[in-house]
């Protein structure tokens, strides 16, 4: 709702790893913000997994944890950036895009 409100156009939904990639594959999404915490896989390996074969929307990852925390997980995928949940608004999205 916060990113509609912003202008932003919201075409799907997932609520774990496996559905994402599946949205991707149906909706062909120009932007995917990616919770990094999912039940299933995370989304470091769901960006990963997009990101294989050089042809993914723009990702970028999204946590109520720290960057910090991640460590060396978030260089295993090809992202545009991070925003912290408490940070996230259609200004922070747009300035990794």
């Amino acid at each position: 709702m916060l990113l509609e409100a912003e202008g932003y156009q919201v075409i799907g939904e997932a609520e774990d790893g496996h559905s994402a990639l599946r949205a991707v594959e149906e909706l062909h999404p120009d932007v995917v913000l990616l919770d990094v915490q999912l039940p299933d896989i995370d989304g470091i390996e769901v960006a990963a997994r997009l990101t294989a074969n050089g042809s993914a929307p723009a990702i970028v990852l999204t946590s109520s944890r720290d960057l910090a925390d991640l460590g060396p997980l978030r260089d295993r995928c090809d992202v545009r950036g991070f925003i912290p949940k408490a940070e996230l608004s259609g200004a922070a999205l747009e300035a990794l895009l």
